[in-house]
């Protein structure tokens, strides 16, 4: 069934090649959905990577996923004020209290237009992974406890599998919920442990946003767009 919304998609960068970058924005253009840039790590600290998004013209995501002690992470924030367009930044939970609320005012002050999503636990993890490095929680009681923690700071939104993303939004409901971990029905996991589709995520968990980035930038470019927006639309 046909749907007016018009459904937010981050699409990961996950490349330092600026030439595929250039290719990717340019392939990527629609007014079906509402398509927002994402990049990490990977473009952020290659030699033409932070270059381009100073210059660059569009709005963007930066998924740093930062965490470290306050005064580090509050310098990290403080050098991204010459990024003009970065819309959102990501700083890990486990910063805990003090340093999320740091960085709250700190992106305030750098960047009115900056909003700081939490993330929670990558979805790369599982139970039996957060046993192997001393978690005692489950994954879902994790991320729940970590969904109050950014509640409680007043961060903009949380980032999370769209698995733990509906007991989120049943207690917190006004928080906006980013989930990565999206594939397209028979695409491949990859190192994703906790995967739903586009669909599942956005129509039945009601998520406010999802991330993609290899199911739509492998292969041909357009029939991805093409086929995440007959999806949506089934």
């Amino acid at each position: 069934m046909k749907s007016n919304k018009v459904f937010k998609v981050f699409i990961a960068y996950d490349t330092s090649n600026l030439r595929l970058v250039k290719k990717i924005i340019n392939q990527t253009k629609t007014t079906k959905i509402k398509i927002i840039p994402k990049f990490g790590l990977q473009f952020f600290y290659s030699k033409q990577g932070r270059k381009f998004l100073e210059n660059f013209k569009n709005n963007f995501f930066l998924d740093l996923k930062i965490n470290d002690i306050k005064q580090t992470a509050l310098s990290a924030i403080d050098s991204l004020k010459d990024l003009k367009k970065c819309r959102y930044i990501t700083v890990h939970a486990n910063g805990g209290l003090e340093m999320l609320k740091a960085v709250k005012k700190k992106a305030a002050e750098t960047n009115k237009n900056l909003k700081v999503l939490g993330v929670t636990v990558l979805t790369s993890l599982n139970n039996k992974s957060l046993k192997e490095i001393g978690h005692t929680r489950s994954v879902e009681q994790l991320v729940l406890k970590q969904a109050g923690l950014i509640k409680k700071v007043g961060l903009h939104g949380i980032v999370l599998s769209a698995k733990e993303a509906k007991i989120v939004k049943k207690k917190y409901n006004n928080l906006f919920t980013v989930t990565p971990g999206i594939r397209l029905p028979g695409d491949r996991t990859d190192d994703q442990a906790r995967v739903v589709t586009p669909y599942d995520a956005l129509k039945i968990n009601k998520v406010n946003a999802i991330v993609m980035g290899r199911s739509l930038i492998r292969g041909n470019i357009k029939n991805n767009i093409k086929n995440l927006i007959d999806h949506l639309n089934k």
